[in-house]
């Protein structure tokens, strides 16, 4: 055989064996990777709902291939693992499983932590207990809250802090977190509840559900509150994300109250799962989301909160800063606040108040008001009375005040709202809550008639 043959052959045969060898790799590391399980129907009418709690641990050397956590030696799995107890500890509980499947944005989840902060990452898998029949699931939460206060004691004794431990619960995690807070006398340093539970949880009493006294702070993050979620502030603070109930960018579902206990996953579980998909974006800081502290979201949309002074002018924040940001003492227990989103990720959207101040009308009316920037704008629609004159609502919009290139107005009446013209004596639009001290953008004295939309365009450039 001609020596350049072989030199041919030598060389396919190194890189076949260097594929192979590769491609063991791969599958030697995809078997060494924990995976968080999952349960069918099949084992469920088998076997029930048997309680089997296990642990997957991520950090910085492991955020793509997590290692498997056990309770029962936790001093061998610190040797054998990445776990370092002087790190801060992040503990993941996912909720009910209405399916037996496994939650796909925990990994997601914990990526995102260990990009802001370098910790330890425990993902609770308790899936083959939070399955399918949910009045029964409810029935055995505390006892996998038990399960992780074994794990959370056994770590102390290698060295870790209470103080140092954030448990993040999402929908009934949340409450499972919560009775772990319970059970270590609220000595926990944090815990976030996403969208916590709400069948079988609004009247609970305290020692039953997540509060403030489960730890030394709780924020709360609340998104389906007239369905899956809760709907009353149990957290030092709770953010309601617009009103904390239907979330834009979700469809309805007449359906949805009976999914509770026949839940069908899609479009309706969009609401619930918001405030992790929200609380993930802020984590990545891609803008900050911050809460107005407000009596209701009726209140909040008339304008009637704007400030946060109740915490020394800084509002609280989402996301992982210390205490939300407030630095206010004592800390305020079960405060609502209010915030509008947009309906994608990021889910930036800045707060803008409209005061709008109208001649007197002999009919009602209906205007549509537009934010317009470079991307277009969304209208958003309110009714005009007959002796009222005065008028403030709050919009959101995804960019600042000095982005906005013009307004929009329309006089969108039917024949419900006869009023053909509307004398606008003054319309602004100001920026809240607003450091930077902007002016408001105001418009005097002009017509909006039926059929006719005016428009006014604004020239201005933003000052970073």
């Amino acid at each position: 055989m001609p020596r350049e043959y072989k030199a041919i052959l030598l060389l396919a045969l190194t890189a076949c064996v260097a594929s192979l060898a590769v491609a063991a790799e791969g599958q030697k590391r995809d078997e060494e990777c924990a995976e968080l399980s999952n349960t069918t129907w099949r084992e469920y009418r088998q076997h029930g709902a048997k309680l089997r709690v296990q642990y997957l641990l991520l950090t910085r050397k492991n955020e793509d291939c997590a290692q498997a956590f056990t309770h029962q030696s936790v001093a061998d799995s610190q040797q054998a693992s990445n776990f370092v107890a002087s790190r801060p500890t992040k503990v993941i509980i996912h909720g009910y499983r209405a399916l037996g499947s496994t939650p796909s944005w925990a990994k997601d989840l914990a990526q995102a932590l260990l990009r802001v902060q370098d910790v330890n990452v425990l993902v609770v898998d308790w899936i083959y207990s939070a399955s399918f029949a949910y009045n029964v699931v409810v029935q055995s939460y505390k006892e996998v809250a038990v399960e992780i206060s074994v794990l959370i004691s056994q770590l102390q004794k290698q060295g870790c802090k209470l103080e140092d431990f954030h448990l993040i619960g999402i929908s009934l995690g949340a409450h499972v977190a919560g009775f772990v807070g319970t059970l270590f006398e609220g000595k926990i340093g944090r815990i976030t509840g996403l969208d916590p539970a709400g069948p079988m949880f609004k009247g609970a009493d305290i020692f039953d559900r997540l509060d403030p006294s489960d730890a030394q702070f709780v924020d709360v993050i609340h998104t389906d509150s007239d369905y899956f979620g809760i709907s009353i502030p149990i957290g030092h603070v709770d953010f309601f994300l617009n009103g904390g109930q239907d979330q834009t960018g979700c469809a309805r579902s007449r359906f949805a109250s009976i999914l509770v206990y026949f839940p069908v996953y899609g479009y309706v579980i969009c609401d619930h799962m918001r405030a992790l998909h929200v609380y993930m974006s802020a984590l990545n800081a891609s803008c900050p989301l911050l809460g107005i502290p407000c009596s209701s979201f009726d209140d909040f949309l008339r304008g009637r909160c704007r400030d946060c002074n109740a915490f020394g002018g800084e509002c609280p924040t989402i996301g992982l800063s210390k205490n939300s940001g407030i630095t206010v003492s004592p800390l305020p227990r079960e405060q609502k606040l209010f915030l509008l989103t947009s309906s994608s990720q990021p889910f930036c959207a800045r707060h803008f108040l409209l005061h709008l101040e109208v001649s007197p009308l002999d009919k009602s009316a209906e205007l549509e008001v537009a934010l317009k920037t470079d991307n277009a704008g969304k209208g958003q629609r309110f009714r005009l009375q007959t002796g009222t004159t005065v008028y403030r609502m709050v919009l959101s919009h995804p960019v600042m005040l000095c982005e906005i290139h013009s307004i929009e107005l329309k006089n969108t009446g039917s024949r419900f709202y006869r009023q053909f013209n509307v004398h606008v004596k003054t319309v602004c639009l100001s920026e809240f809550p607003t450091p930077r001290g902007e002016r408001p953008l105001c418009v005097n004295n002009f017509n909006v008639r039926r059929g006719a939309p005016w428009s006014h365009d604004f020239v201005q450039v933003c000052d970073f």
